[in-house]
């Protein structure tokens, strides 16, 4: 009994090691074609970047959009011909557990944005699962913003609490 538990074991465990190391390059690959599909306008390539559950977490503090959500919210701007257009100036990956986690710096039409996002393999191809984005504010410049935005979070927050 032992030596079959044994032999289990090293099964296992030789099974384990042997799966394929996470190619962080083509995920990479993917987060910068999900960029160039939306600078293009190309609608069906930037949804198809996504997995079905995706979520995007916009600038706005009501924007927590669930895939189909941002389909529509997203169409006009893809049917204009002009979508966003976000380019990577530094990203970090990070692999753990078969999935890849990204923070990003971008130059936008807003200036310097962050992204951070979570992708996961969904029809064998990278994907982002998860988007967050945000507007890099230095510190500075704090101050400024947050009197110039008070009276809008005031009200949101009442919002909010009153759900």
């Amino acid at each position: 009994m032992k030596q079959l538990l044994l032999i289990l074991s090293v099964a296992i465990l030789v099974g384990c090691a042997s799966q394929q190391p996470i190619n962080t390059a083509n995920a990479a690959q993917s987060i910068d074609a999900w960029h160039e599909a939306a600078a293009v306008a190309n609608f069906e390539d930037y949804f198809n970047l996504m997995t079905e559950d995706a979520v995007f977490i916009g600038t706005d503090a009501t924007e927590n959009w669930q895939l189909e959500e941002f389909k529509s919210f997203s169409k006009p701007y893809f049917d204009k011909g002009k979508a966003w257009s976000f380019t990577s100036l530094e990203r970090n990956l990070y692999e753990a557990n078969g999935w890849i986690y990204f923070d990003e710096l971008l130059d936008t039409q807003m200036g310097i944005c962050r992204g951070s996002g979570v992708m996961k393999i969904e029809d064998g191809k990278w994907k982002i699962a998860h988007y967050v984005l945000s507007i890099a504010v230095p510190n500075d410049n704090v101050s400024a913003l947050t009197a110039m935005k008070k009276a809008w979070d005031q009200n949101y927050i009442k919002e909010l609490r009153n759900k």
